[in-house]
């Protein structure tokens, strides 16, 4: 009982910690500023759910996927690094503050954001990817994988939870406000980058030079 206590706990905070909700709620809530509140729950629920069933395929199939594509994690970080870092320069420079879409744009806007960036790399990241395969090489037990799978969805409903609420936060700020958090999580979102970039491109480098 021990065993699998300590398993779920290590699920949860590690999935928490790399998903961070929190952190990625600021970006969701500037990229959703212009849309309404059916269109925010929407983007939400499309984003998580998307997430969640990208991290159990992966937690599933990773490695054979993997190896099937002849892929490797450090080559997602650098593709994550590169969205994260145009992103990041969007976001400095306030082009996805109050976008102005007319009706037949919000659905595509929708579908477009809550699929990249929010889906894949923000909530399911090369980090949280990684996790889901290694933990799943750990789990021992059929108890241990539902316990994997149920964290995956705990984690994932608290992120959808903490979005839908995000509307109260942006009352909150207002225009200015948001403004501002915008650019300082734009100069956060492109180091995070930089981090994604190097620690992708230096095993790769090394492979490449043969250097051990």
């Amino acid at each position: 009982m021990n065993e699998y206590f300590s398993f779920a706990l290590l699920c949860l905070t590690s999935f928490f910690t790399l998903i961070n909700p929190l952190g990625v709620m600021t970006i969701f809530l500037t990229m959703t500023s212009d849309l309404e509140s059916t269109n925010r729950i929407r983007t939400a629920r499309k984003s998580v759910f998307v997430a969640f069933i990208t991290l159990v395929i992966f937690a599933i199939t990773g490695q054979l996927l993997f190896k099937f594509f002849a892929i490797s994690v450090d080559s997602l970080k650098v593709v994550g690094g590169v969205i994260f870092f145009l992103m990041g320069q969007d976001m400095l420079q306030a082009r996805l503050v109050k976008p102005k879409l007319t009706d037949s744009e919000k659905k595509k806007y929708v579908n477009d954001i809550s699929i990249t960036p929010l889906a894949i790399p923000m909530i399911c990241g090369p980090g949280a990817i990684t996790n889901s395969i290694v933990l799943m090489e750990s789990a021992s037990s059929i108890g241990m994988i539902v316990i994997l799978l149920c964290s995956i969805f705990v984690i994932c409903y608290v992120t959808y939870l903490i979005f839908v609420n995000s509307s109260k936060i942006i009352h909150i700020l207002g225009e200015t406000g948001n403004n501002v958090l915008m650019r300082i999580m734009g100069l956060i979102v492109m180091v995070i980058a930089i981090e994604f970039l190097v620690s992708g491109l230096k095993p790769i480098i090394r492979d490449i030079l043969k250097i051990s």
